[in-house]
């Protein structure tokens, strides 16, 4: 499955951000210097990517965006928090469902060591 490998590879290329950033930035450091990575490495990456919403046959652009969207299958959520809470869970999923990607990674930069700042996230839609 080619989400599974992307997503390690991005994993790798979120922990070599992690290790030479350390924690403690803005999320919007981590993500271009992320993006930076994932396009260096040859990936379709894109940034900031916007979800409309479809209510009753109308497109409203509500203005949720994806932080970063890979290969068109993998969506990126970033925080850099003091800890991941469900709602964060939640927003990834309501991204996944929106742009029906079945493949997702919420990641924490705001911790000692990226591992344990990493929820993957499966949609079955």
């Amino acid at each position: 499955m080619r989400e599974d490998l992307s997503s390690r590879t991005i994993i790798g290329l979120a922990i070599n951000v992690h290790t030479a950033l350390g924690p403690g930035l803005l999320e919007s450091v981590y993500k271009e210097c992320l993006y930076y990575k994932i396009s260096k490495a040859g990936f379709h990456v894109e940034k900031e990517k916007a979800m409309p919403i479809v209510f009753e046959e109308v497109k409203l652009d509500c203005g949720y965006r994806i932080d970063i969207l890979v290969e068109n299958t993998l969506v990126l959520e970033l925080k850099s928090i003091e800890s991941l809470i469900d709602i964060h869970l939640a927003q990834t999923l309501t991204y996944m469902k929106l742009g029906r990607y079945r493949l997702g990674l919420l990641m924490n930069f705001n911790v000692l060591k990226l591992k344990d700042g990493i929820k993957r996230v499966v949609n079955g839609y």
